[in-house]
């Protein structure tokens, strides 16, 4: 049974051409006339990619640096001793350090956006797996959240570096800003987003990768994207 979608939600979708395939600044004005409720939104990219999610080798996962920011306030935990975590502190990390931080995660504490690690700190790290994994928090060397320089990591994900990983449907949601950000900035950070993901194909994935793109707010009905223009390296 479908959900009773709220008056707002109705009078937004009318606005909203079902069969069209929006390029991506009209779909962001058009997204922008619509009825929003009174918090700021956050707007995302979702993508469809022709790939199966149960083959290891077409994974897709990576980061992207939004050229905008996010508009998120991102708190960040560093698993690191010594130099690294100093430099973590000073870097503006929300919570440094190491067997206590670890001690603290295995409790249960999971309030904070992105956690970082030392390589050395990561055979101990690993024991969080059950813990961190089921969240997305794991440090990963792919996202280069397992690494020597923490600052650097730090400042990447505090500006506005958003990570993406396939799901088991075979999907990824990318967050791509707020919406009251001017249409030019979410357009700009909407581009590097489909970028990056299109960049992230796997090298086995056969046929047609990117099957559909939309773009959505988090109380409003998606707009369906003209991927083409960011699709040469498929035709």
């Amino acid at each position: 049974m479908q959900a009773k979608r709220s008056k707002r939600y109705r009078a937004a979708a009318e606005k909203v051409d079902g069969t069209k395939n929006y390029p991506l600044e009209e779909a962001v004005n058009v997204l922008k006339t619509l009825p929003a409720p009174k918090f700021d939104q956050t707007v995302t990219l979702a993508f469809r990619l022709g790939v199966d999610p149960k083959q290891s080798d077409q994974m897709v996962r990576g980061t992207c640096p939004l050229p905008n920011g996010s508009g998120k306030t991102v708190r960040v935990l560093v698993f690191a001793q010594g130099q690294a975590a100093e430099a973590a502190r000073a870097a503006g990390a929300e919570y440094v350090g190491f067997e206590d931080m670890i001690k603290k995660c295995q409790e249960g504490f999971q309030d904070f956006d992105v956690a970082v690690a030392t390589p050395a700190a990561m055979a101990e790290v690993r024991k969080l797996g059950k813990v961190l994994g089921p969240r997305g928090l794991m440090p990963n060397p792919k996202t280069g959240t397992v690494t020597e320089d923490t600052a650097k990591a730090i400042k990447e994900v505090k500006a506005g570096r958003v990570e993406f990983k396939l799901d088991k449907n075979g999907n990824v949601a990318v967050p791509v800003g707020k919406f009251s950000f001017e249409t030019k900035a979410l357009v700009e950070n909407g581009t590097a987003v489909i970028d990056a993901v299109i960049k992230a194909r796997p090298a086995t994935a056969k046929g047609t990768f990117v099957e559909n793109v939309t773009l959505a707010a988090t109380m409003l009905p998606g707009l369906r994207i003209d991927a083409s223009p960011f699709l040469k390296v498929e035709r």
